[in-house]
């Protein structure tokens, strides 16, 4: 999302994470004399995973922010001067992330007045209010126009993630919810694209510098981390692993696209710098480097660290020699072209994968009924976005319903398919439900037709040329209550 940047020096803007809880997790079982000393150990153990997931190491060992390119090349391009000075924000424009577990209470986010409703970006529809299970007593979102605020639900590994989150005389209002797993790779994929409300779609708190890492004596942040351009520094679209860009930035005339890995060279001086932050922070961009997750206003570039972190260059007024070290910072910034190869969280050397599942479920569903279209019978099933499937409840006959979009396989640039290439579709359902995919030509002619597929089954096809049209079709069980999915995924 874009926004605009005062000049520095900034304001911090100061919300309370629990981290006291990790205390309190790690006590569970302890204090009743009645529990086995081997559940304690096991509780414990599990809690402190669970914590870790908060508040160590979110995201799978192999998430792009967790490792680090191996023999990167750059390209040339300067992020240029813009209207104020580099910043490492924690303020107004950042984001808290917080800590719930199925000790919080739930809640419920309306939409903002005047508007349609809370958008989620998942679904692609809007809802007149969202439930969220655990909600965190301390949670107090950005206080600028984007009002980020993620919360790191522990009990259920999921990430909720909202966009101008606002308290209204009591009542919880947002504009946009999505959500990702914890222990998921921290970044969208063709099929489920929008994971959290930053413009590439992903959670505010990916990548960000958190409180703890701030305190930390550690030379080096252990991740990759966030970054925004200014439109004179960013390129139109998006990159891998982005799956999202800002709704403005085909205007951008800059040529670092969003999504895309910025680092230091190897060869850049840290000696030169003098600011302890700052030095943190290039260590960090010479191994890791920062993935641009959204567009400024007027800045050349932005680095985001958690709205509680305390992590002010100019905390005790404007700081002319940082300001000028993040200039030496920027004049090096380059884009990384090409990686020789990864490592890990673990230390193990992988290759990201690209070949994700392009089929998503989302709607709009309905059943032909003559040459009626009825999206409004109450026994349609319903594209569920934790199920990532389409749910049917209790039905006594089969349900028949398609969905003709153009939503039915990724848009992801990245990820579109190419003629020729071989797709393997395997249907994932339950209670007898069935999954069906045909693609028609511009002349309406049939060019696949996978017939119903059952749980497991599945057909490989190659992709057909030309302008496409597709129609799905999700059949119901019959009985108790049902689903359909399914992946659509290269093969060799």
């Amino acid at each position: 999302m874009m926004k605009a940047f005062t000049q520095v020096p900034f304001i911090t803007h100061t919300c309370l994470v629990s981290v006291v809880l990790f205390t309190a997790l790690n006590a569970v079982g302890a204090i009743d004399p009645n529990v086995p000393s081997a559940q304690i150990r096991t509780e414990a153990a599990n809690n402190q995973l669970r914590m870790g997931q908060y508040y160590t190491k979110p995201f799978a060992t192999n998430s792009l922010w967790n490792s680090r390119p191996i023999s990167p090349t750059f390209s040339d391009f300067v992020i240029p001067l813009a209207k104020f000075n580099p910043l490492i924000d924690s303020g107004i424009y950042s984001s808290g992330c917080f800590f719930a577990d199925d000790t919080s209470g739930p809640m419920v986010v309306k939409p903002i007045p005047g508007s349609k409703g809370v958008y989620d970006a998942d679904a692609e529809t809007s809802l007149p209010q969202v439930e969220i299970s655990h909600w965190p007593a301390d949670l107090v979102p950005a206080a600028g126009g984007d009002g980020h605020a993620d919360i790191y639900d522990v009990s259920t590994g999921i990430i909720h993630s909202f966009w101008r989150l606002k308290n209204i005389n009591g009542v919880w209002t947002a504009n946009l919810y999505a959500w990702s797993p914890i222990n998921g790779s921290g970044w969208g994929d063709p099929s489920h694209y929008y994971h959290g409300a930053r413009a590439v779609g992903i959670g505010a708190c990916a990548g960000i510098i958190r409180k703890h890492e701030y305190a930390s004596s550690d030379p080096i942040y252990p991740h990759a981390l966030a970054m925004s351009l200014d439109t004179t520094g960013a390129a139109p679209g998006y990159v891998y692993p982005a799956t999202s860009a800002d709704h403005y930035s085909a205007t951008n005339t800059g040529k670092i696209p969003e999504g895309a890995l910025v680092m230091l060279p190897p060869s850049f001086n840290v000696s030169q710098l003098k600011t302890p932050e700052l030095i943190k922070i290039a260590n960090t961009l010479r191994v890791y480097g920062a993935y641009v997750v959204d567009g400024n206003y007027g800045t050349p570039f932005v680095i985001y660290a958690e709205t509680s972190s305390g992590l002010n260059l100019h905390k005790n007024g404007y700081n002319l020699k940082a300001a000028n070290e993040l200039h030496l910072i920027r004049q090096s910034l380059r884009m990384v072209t090409s990686v020789k190869s990864w490592i890990d969280a673990s230390g193990m050397p992988f290759i990201p994968e690209k070949n994700l599942n392009i089929l998503s479920m989302r709607g709009p569903w309905g059943v032909r009924r003559g040459t009626a279209w009825d999206k409004t019978d109450p026994l349609i099933g319903k594209f569920n976005t934790w199920k990532q499937a389409v749910v049917f409840g209790p039905t006594t006959s089969p349900i028949v319903q398609s969905n003709p979009s153009d939503r039915t396989i990724s848009q992801i640039s990245w990820a579109k398919p190419k003629a020729g290439e071989k797709f393997k579709l395997t249907a994932i359902t339950t209670g007898g439900g069935k999954l069906r995919l045909i693609i028609y030509d511009k002349q309406w002619k049939t060019r696949v037709d996978t017939y119903d597929l059952v749980n497991g089954q599945s057909m490989t096809f190659n992709w057909p040329d030309g302008e496409l049209y597709f129609s799905l079709y999700a059949t119901s069980g019959v009985g108790a209550g049902s689903s359909v999915s399914g992946t659509i995924l290269r093969v060799k």
